[in-house]
């Protein structure tokens, strides 16, 4: 099926030819990239208003980049990842070892859950030592919400901000876990955009 592209500012409009040769429209959200059903008020996927996406003017630099540029420009790392039945102990002694802050947890190649430095503080704490031989699965945060490398940063950023989450996964087009970015991304990506800035006003 070909596709005709067409940019208008904030959102697009993709055009097409189903296989019975009727017209059909389609607007992709600014931020999520999803594609909604023409004349809908809301984006499906985050809820973003499309009737308003034109107020959505960048007032600078790094709100352009915000509202340009996709997630892919952070490079997400590669993520680290445990089987659901892995112990307390094991989980604790990977994230330690390696410094991290976060392990995602998987059933087969399933993403199942994460396990974060705030769920090993609030789900064990000083429990941890009487948990250490319990699966990983019971303290987990199952089920967390995930973000395609095409996603734009404003969303990542909004969708870090309601759901107070310092990881994101980021999955391919068949939901298979491929990366994961974090707050330390986006302010580093921050800090060079505002550097740039100051740098082009010399």
């Amino acid at each position: 099926m070909n596709r005709a592209l067409l940019v208008d500012d904030e959102y697009r409009t993709v055009i097409g030819t189903s296989p019975s040769r009727s017209e059909w429209t389609m607007v992709i959200c600014a931020l999520c990239d999803f594609e909604n059903i023409a004349g809908v008020d809301t984006c499906r996927q985050c809820g973003q208003s499309l009737s308003e996406s034109h107020l959505l003017a960048p007032k600078n630099a790094v709100e352009r980049g915000l509202l340009v540029d996709t997630i892919a420009k952070l490079w997400p790392k590669s993520p680290i990842v445990v089987p659901a039945d892995a112990t307390v102990a094991q989980v604790l002694d990977l994230m330690v070892g390696r410094s991290i802050g976060s392990v995602f947890v998987v059933d087969g190649e399933q993403m199942v859950g994460v396990f974060t430095e705030r769920d090993a503080l609030l789900r064990l704490n000083v429990d941890a030592a009487s948990l250490a031989n319990e699966p990983i699965s019971r303290f987990m945060t199952p089920n967390p919400q995930a973000l395609s490398g095409n996603a734009r940063l404003a969303f990542a950023v909004h969708r870090m901000d309601l759901g107070g989450y310092r990881h994101v996964p980021v999955v391919d087009d068949e939901e298979r876990l491929r990366g994961v970015i974090s707050v330390r991304d986006i302010l580093r990506y921050l800090a060079g955009k505002i550097a740039e800035s100051g740098a082009d006003r010399k």
